[in-house]
Protein backbone atom coordinates (compact mmCIF):
# COMPACT_ATOMS: atom_id res chain seq x y z
CA UNK A 1 0.00 0.00 0.00
CA UNK A 2 2.87 2.43 0.89
CA UNK A 3 4.47 1.76 -2.19
CA UNK A 4 0.91 2.41 -4.40
CA UNK A 5 0.39 5.31 -2.54
CA UNK A 6 4.01 7.07 -3.37
CA UNK A 7 3.09 6.27 -6.89
CA UNK A 8 -0.29 8.02 -6.22
CA UNK A 9 1.63 10.89 -4.70
CA UNK A 10 4.34 11.62 -7.72
CA UNK A 11 1.81 11.49 -10.14
CA UNK A 12 -0.43 14.12 -7.88
CA UNK A 13 2.11 16.34 -7.29
CA UNK A 14 3.52 16.82 -11.23
CA UNK A 15 -0.01 16.99 -12.68
CA UNK A 16 -1.19 20.06 -10.50
CA UNK A 17 2.71 21.38 -11.39
CA UNK A 18 2.01 21.28 -14.51
CA UNK A 19 -1.68 21.98 -15.50
CA UNK A 20 -2.67 23.98 -12.27
CA UNK A 21 0.22 26.40 -11.18
CA UNK A 22 3.96 25.80 -10.90
CA UNK A 23 3.90 24.69 -7.14
CA UNK A 24 3.98 21.05 -6.17
CA UNK A 25 1.29 20.75 -3.26
CA UNK A 26 2.72 16.99 -1.84
CA UNK A 27 5.63 18.15 -0.56
CA UNK A 28 5.88 21.51 1.43
CA UNK A 29 9.83 22.29 1.43
CA UNK A 30 10.17 23.60 -1.88
CA UNK A 31 6.75 25.77 -1.55
CA UNK A 32 7.85 27.03 1.50
CA UNK A 33 11.16 28.59 -0.16
CA UNK A 34 8.99 29.50 -3.19
CA UNK A 35 7.02 31.43 -0.55
CA UNK A 36 9.81 33.40 1.16
CA UNK A 37 11.33 34.27 -2.29
CA UNK A 38 7.85 35.34 -3.91
CA UNK A 39 7.08 37.56 -0.74
CA UNK A 40 10.16 39.22 -0.77
CA UNK A 41 9.68 39.87 -4.92
CA UNK A 42 6.22 41.14 -3.75
CA UNK A 43 4.89 38.63 -6.31
CA UNK A 44 1.56 38.52 -4.08
CA UNK A 45 -0.20 36.13 -6.84
CA UNK A 46 2.20 33.21 -5.97
CA UNK A 47 2.66 33.96 -2.39
CA UNK A 48 -1.28 33.32 -1.70
CA UNK A 49 -0.81 30.26 -3.64
CA UNK A 50 2.05 28.92 -1.82
CA UNK A 51 -0.15 29.82 1.38
CA UNK A 52 -3.09 28.24 0.41
CA UNK A 53 -1.32 25.21 -0.67
CA UNK A 54 0.57 25.19 3.39
CA UNK A 55 -2.72 25.78 4.91
CA UNK A 56 -4.96 23.23 2.56
CA UNK A 57 -2.17 20.66 3.46
CA UNK A 58 -1.94 21.04 6.90
CA UNK A 59 -5.67 21.09 7.79
CA UNK A 60 -6.48 17.92 5.44
CA UNK A 61 -3.63 16.43 7.29
CA UNK A 62 -4.96 17.09 10.84
CA UNK A 63 -8.62 16.25 9.87
CA UNK A 64 -6.99 12.77 8.79
CA UNK A 65 -4.65 12.70 11.82
CA UNK A 66 -8.06 13.36 14.07
CA UNK A 67 -10.24 10.78 12.06
CA UNK A 68 -7.96 8.38 12.86
CA UNK A 69 -6.80 8.72 16.71
CA UNK A 70 -10.84 8.82 17.45
CA UNK A 71 -10.94 5.46 15.23
CA UNK A 72 -8.77 4.12 17.22
CA UNK A 73 -10.54 5.11 20.32
CA UNK A 74 -13.52 3.70 19.06
CA UNK A 75 -11.86 0.04 17.59
CA UNK A 76 -12.71 0.61 14.00
CA UNK A 77 -10.53 -0.58 12.32
CA UNK A 78 -11.02 0.47 8.39
CA UNK A 79 -10.21 3.87 9.39
CA UNK A 80 -8.11 3.83 6.15
CA UNK A 81 -10.58 3.42 3.66
CA UNK A 82 -12.37 6.41 4.50
CA UNK A 83 -9.18 8.91 4.90
CA UNK A 84 -8.10 7.08 1.60
CA UNK A 85 -12.09 7.64 0.29
CA UNK A 86 -12.05 11.40 1.25
CA UNK A 87 -8.66 11.56 -0.57
CA UNK A 88 -10.48 10.04 -3.74
CA UNK A 89 -13.51 12.76 -3.73
CA UNK A 90 -11.05 15.57 -3.46
CA UNK A 91 -9.08 14.38 -6.55
CA UNK A 92 -11.97 13.81 -8.38
CA UNK A 93 -13.40 17.56 -7.19
CA UNK A 94 -10.79 18.84 -8.69
CA UNK A 95 -11.26 17.38 -12.12
CA UNK A 96 -14.66 18.57 -11.93
CA UNK A 97 -13.89 22.15 -11.15
CA UNK A 98 -11.63 22.05 -13.79
CA UNK A 99 -13.92 20.89 -16.37
CA UNK A 100 -16.16 23.56 -14.78
CA UNK A 101 -13.88 26.42 -15.06
CA UNK A 102 -11.97 25.36 -18.30
CA UNK A 103 -8.54 25.59 -15.90
CA UNK A 104 -5.88 22.62 -15.99
CA UNK A 105 -4.91 23.04 -19.55
CA UNK A 106 -1.78 24.58 -18.82
CA UNK A 107 -0.30 26.02 -15.07
CA UNK A 108 -1.87 29.52 -15.02
CA UNK A 109 0.22 32.31 -13.70
CA UNK A 110 -2.62 33.94 -11.93
CA UNK A 111 -4.12 33.03 -8.39
CA UNK A 112 -7.43 33.15 -9.51
CA UNK A 113 -10.23 31.69 -7.53
CA UNK A 114 -10.67 28.67 -9.25
CA UNK A 115 -6.76 28.19 -9.07
CA UNK A 116 -6.60 28.60 -5.90
CA UNK A 117 -9.63 26.12 -5.08
CA UNK A 118 -7.81 23.23 -6.96
CA UNK A 119 -4.83 24.09 -5.16
CA UNK A 120 -6.36 23.41 -2.12
CA UNK A 121 -7.97 20.36 -2.73
CA UNK A 122 -5.00 19.23 -4.69
CA UNK A 123 -3.14 19.78 -1.08
CA UNK A 124 -5.43 18.30 0.82
CA UNK A 125 -5.69 15.39 -0.83
CA UNK A 126 -1.83 15.01 -0.27
CA UNK A 127 -2.58 16.13 3.05
CA UNK A 128 -4.91 13.40 4.01
CA UNK A 129 -2.61 10.86 2.43
CA UNK A 130 0.43 11.88 4.86
CA UNK A 131 -2.47 11.53 7.47
CA UNK A 132 -3.75 7.54 6.31
CA UNK A 133 -0.02 5.89 6.40
CA UNK A 134 2.82 6.99 8.79
CA UNK A 135 4.21 3.73 9.83
CA UNK A 136 5.57 0.18 8.96
CA UNK A 137 7.19 -1.56 11.95
CA UNK A 138 9.47 0.64 13.22
CA UNK A 139 9.94 3.06 9.89
CA UNK A 140 8.47 6.28 10.07
CA UNK A 141 6.83 6.85 6.43
CA UNK A 142 5.73 9.49 4.35
CA UNK A 143 4.42 8.68 0.53
CA UNK A 144 3.36 12.36 -0.15
CA UNK A 145 7.47 13.58 0.05
CA UNK A 146 10.56 11.63 -0.08
CA UNK A 147 13.25 14.13 1.07
CA UNK A 148 13.08 12.54 4.55
CA UNK A 149 12.94 8.66 2.66
CA UNK A 150 16.25 9.64 1.49
CA UNK A 151 17.52 10.31 4.63
CA UNK A 152 16.37 7.23 6.27
CA UNK A 153 17.83 5.56 3.53
CA UNK A 154 21.07 6.94 4.36
CA UNK A 155 20.20 5.62 7.81
CA UNK A 156 19.93 2.21 7.31
CA UNK A 157 22.32 2.02 4.61
CA UNK A 158 24.90 3.23 7.05
CA UNK A 159 24.01 0.16 10.03
CA UNK A 160 23.58 -1.98 7.51
CA UNK A 161 27.80 -0.87 6.44
CA UNK A 162 28.42 -1.28 9.90
CA UNK A 163 26.92 -4.52 10.85
CA UNK A 164 28.69 -5.86 7.60
CA UNK A 165 31.87 -4.91 8.89
CA UNK A 166 31.60 -5.90 12.27
CA UNK A 167 30.29 -9.44 10.85
CA UNK A 168 33.65 -9.62 8.80
CA UNK A 169 35.50 -9.40 12.09
CA UNK A 170 33.96 -12.30 12.96
CA UNK A 171 31.09 -11.33 14.56
CA UNK A 172 32.71 -10.93 18.40
CA UNK A 173 30.96 -10.95 21.42
CA UNK A 174 28.42 -7.77 21.46
CA UNK A 175 28.04 -6.77 18.00
CA UNK A 176 24.64 -7.16 16.05
CA UNK A 177 24.27 -10.60 14.57
CA UNK A 178 23.78 -11.29 11.09
CA UNK A 179 19.35 -11.05 11.41
CA UNK A 180 20.19 -7.63 11.75
CA UNK A 181 22.21 -7.18 8.54
CA UNK A 182 19.37 -9.09 6.66
CA UNK A 183 16.50 -6.38 8.35
CA UNK A 184 18.56 -3.59 7.45
CA UNK A 185 18.75 -4.34 3.66
CA UNK A 186 15.21 -5.17 3.57
CA UNK A 187 14.47 -1.74 4.89
CA UNK A 188 17.14 0.19 2.98
CA UNK A 189 15.46 -2.18 -0.24
CA UNK A 190 11.61 -0.93 0.83
CA UNK A 191 12.88 2.94 1.24
CA UNK A 192 14.65 2.73 -2.03
CA UNK A 193 11.43 1.40 -4.20
CA UNK A 194 8.87 4.48 -2.12
CA UNK A 195 11.63 6.73 -4.41
CA UNK A 196 11.00 4.55 -7.20
CA UNK A 197 7.43 4.65 -7.13
CA UNK A 198 7.15 8.03 -6.33
CA UNK A 199 9.71 9.26 -9.27
CA UNK A 200 7.33 6.52 -11.63
CA UNK A 201 4.21 8.10 -10.18
CA UNK A 202 5.69 11.51 -11.65
CA UNK A 203 6.67 10.40 -15.05
CA UNK A 204 3.00 8.73 -14.97
CA UNK A 205 1.77 11.72 -14.55
CA UNK A 206 3.80 13.86 -16.94
CA UNK A 207 2.46 11.62 -20.14
CA UNK A 208 -0.64 11.51 -18.96
CA UNK A 209 -1.36 15.45 -18.09
CA UNK A 210 -0.01 16.00 -21.59
CA UNK A 211 -3.46 14.58 -23.19
CA UNK A 212 -5.58 14.70 -20.22
CA UNK A 213 -4.63 17.47 -18.35
CA UNK A 214 -6.46 17.46 -14.99
CA UNK A 215 -8.78 14.23 -16.05
CA UNK A 216 -5.32 12.32 -15.72
CA UNK A 217 -6.18 12.33 -11.70
CA UNK A 218 -8.91 9.05 -12.67
CA UNK A 219 -5.44 7.84 -12.58
CA UNK A 220 -4.60 7.86 -8.79
CA UNK A 221 -8.39 8.00 -7.60
CA UNK A 222 -8.49 4.15 -9.42
CA UNK A 223 -5.25 3.32 -7.33
CA UNK A 224 -7.10 5.07 -4.08
CA UNK A 225 -10.00 2.70 -5.16
CA UNK A 226 -7.84 -0.37 -4.75
CA UNK A 227 -6.46 -0.06 -1.51
CA UNK A 228 -9.79 0.84 -0.36
CA UNK A 229 -10.95 -2.64 -1.28
CA UNK A 230 -7.18 -3.80 -0.11
CA UNK A 231 -8.40 -2.30 3.43
CA UNK A 232 -11.58 -3.69 3.69
CA UNK A 233 -10.12 -7.31 2.77
CA UNK A 234 -6.97 -6.38 5.24
CA UNK A 235 -7.29 -3.48 7.43
CA UNK A 236 -4.25 -1.08 7.45
CA UNK A 237 -4.80 -0.20 11.45
CA UNK A 238 -4.29 -4.08 12.17
CA UNK A 239 -1.51 -4.71 9.70
CA UNK A 240 0.54 -1.63 11.59
CA UNK A 241 -0.17 -2.95 14.92
CA UNK A 242 0.78 -6.75 13.77
CA UNK A 243 4.34 -4.98 12.23
CA UNK A 244 4.89 -2.95 15.21
CA UNK A 245 4.49 -5.89 17.57
CA UNK A 246 7.07 -8.05 15.29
Amino acid sequence: MALALSFAAGFVDIVGALTVYDLFTAHLTGTSVHLAERLMQRDWDAAIAAVVIVVAFFAASLVGRVLIEAAQRAGFTRISSITLALEAILLLAVVAVGMQTGLGGHAEKKAIPGVLAILALLAGAMGLQTASLTKIGPLTVHTTFVTGMINKLAQVTSLWLFDAFDLRRENSEGHRPVTHIHDHARKARFLFSLWILYLAGAAGGTLASGDLQLEALFVPCCILLVLIVVDQVRPLSIEEENEQAE
